[in-house]
């Protein structure tokens, strides 16, 4: 603030009227940027999604434990994200202000509720059972206020569940909510370990599912067998995007199998690369492998002709006379 506005204190809350917009020098009207907002990252689970509320003027930490309104109603959440300023235009909808910092029993109540989930999800499996639905149920979640309760499930087709619901809602005499989640949910869920030994990436740390595609498994030159590079949840393993972008920007530095290239020793042929080791593996004209970075390489615009030895024909090969026996002496034993 200059200071002809800080002298003139007298105007500062009035509010302006009817501000005419700003005019460009070529008379077009000038859009006014975007305005920050100030946004806190929760989380509702130890790996999920992060989601954005208003902070509503409060003082908040990373771990702080906050009461929020969700479509479920109001759920202690915790704090992953400090408050921080954002571009309005970077959101998608408004976001909901946070009700309050949570009290240490509302803490505790969440932490006990979990017993609570689990009866739950007994009596929920055995009216299943006793319906014949042909579904696997997961989990079970309360709301703060333990007014909804909502059952997370899997199934290979389609569920019709509206008799399930009105069973549970009459049993439980709260509002029920059932939700279908996919492969790589039901093991996020459900937890476990990979066949690296670690626990799964998805009940750890990922909040997100990014999409996985063979060409990954290409790019990084690893075996396309389904049962190699395949998670516990039958999908393609998440690890293979980790390391993606880097392969994709090595490899297009990187000369392709089969040009012919420069090196120190002379032309030579690319047999194979190592992007790790940014290293390309190149067969000299004297048939020699040798490994190279890619530094000392440079790709030539004509074929190298690489003297190879003619194969053998077996037929050819004539054994010496005096190794061959008459046909009228065979089977006769030497003197």
């Amino acid at each position: 603030m200059d200071e002809q506005n800080i002298n003139n204190t007298g105007d500062i809350n009035k509010p302006a009227e009817n501000p005419a917009p700003a005019i460009a020098e070529n008379g077009n009207a000038v859009t006014a940027p975007p305005a920050p907002v100030k946004t806190v990252g929760v989380r509702f689970k130890r790996a999920g999604r992060i989601y954005y509320f208003d902070p509503a003027g409060l003082e908040l930490d990373v771990n702080d434990w906050i009461v929020v309104e969700t479509t479920r109603g109001l759920e202690v959440a915790r704090v992953v994200i400090a408050p921080k300023q954002v571009l309005s235009s970077e959101l998608e909808t408004p976001l909901k202000p946070v009700i309050r910092k949570a009290e240490k029993k509302e803490v505790q109540h969440s932490e006990e509720t979990e017993a609570k989930e689990k009866e739950a999800l007994v009596e929920c499996a055995k009216i299943v059972t006793r319906i014949g639905l042909p579904m696997k149920l997961l989990s079970a979640e309360y709301s703060l206020d333990g007014g909804h309760i909502t059952f997370f499930f899997s199934s290979a087709e389609r569920v019709d569940f509206r008799e399930l619901v009105r069973e549970l809602a009459g049993r439980f005499k709260v509002r029920v909510e059932l939700r279908q989640v996919g492969a790589r949910d039901e093991a996020k869920i459900c937890g476990g370990f990979g066949r690296c030994g670690r626990q799964l990436c998805c009940a750890s740390f990922l909040s997100e599912f990014v999409p996985i595609s063979i060409k990954m498994a290409k790019e990084q030159d690893l075996p396309l067998n389904p049962m190699k590079i395949s998670g516990v949840c039958g999908r393609l393993l998440c690890c293979l995007a980790y390391e993606h972008d880097f392969y994709h920007d090595m490899k297009a530095k990187m000369p392709r199998d089969g040009q012919t290239v420069t090196t120190p020793m002379g032309f030579a042929r690319v047999v194979g690369s190592n992007p790790l080791k940014e290293t390309v593996v190149v067969e000299l004209e004297t048939q020699v492998t040798v490994e190279l970075p890619i530094t000392d390489v440079k790709v030539v615009n004509r074929p190298m002709p690489i003297n190879r030895p003619e194969p053998i024909n077996p037929q050819e090969i004539k054994e010496p006379k005096e190794n061959i026996v008459p046909p009228e002496d065979k089977g006769k034993s030497p003197n």
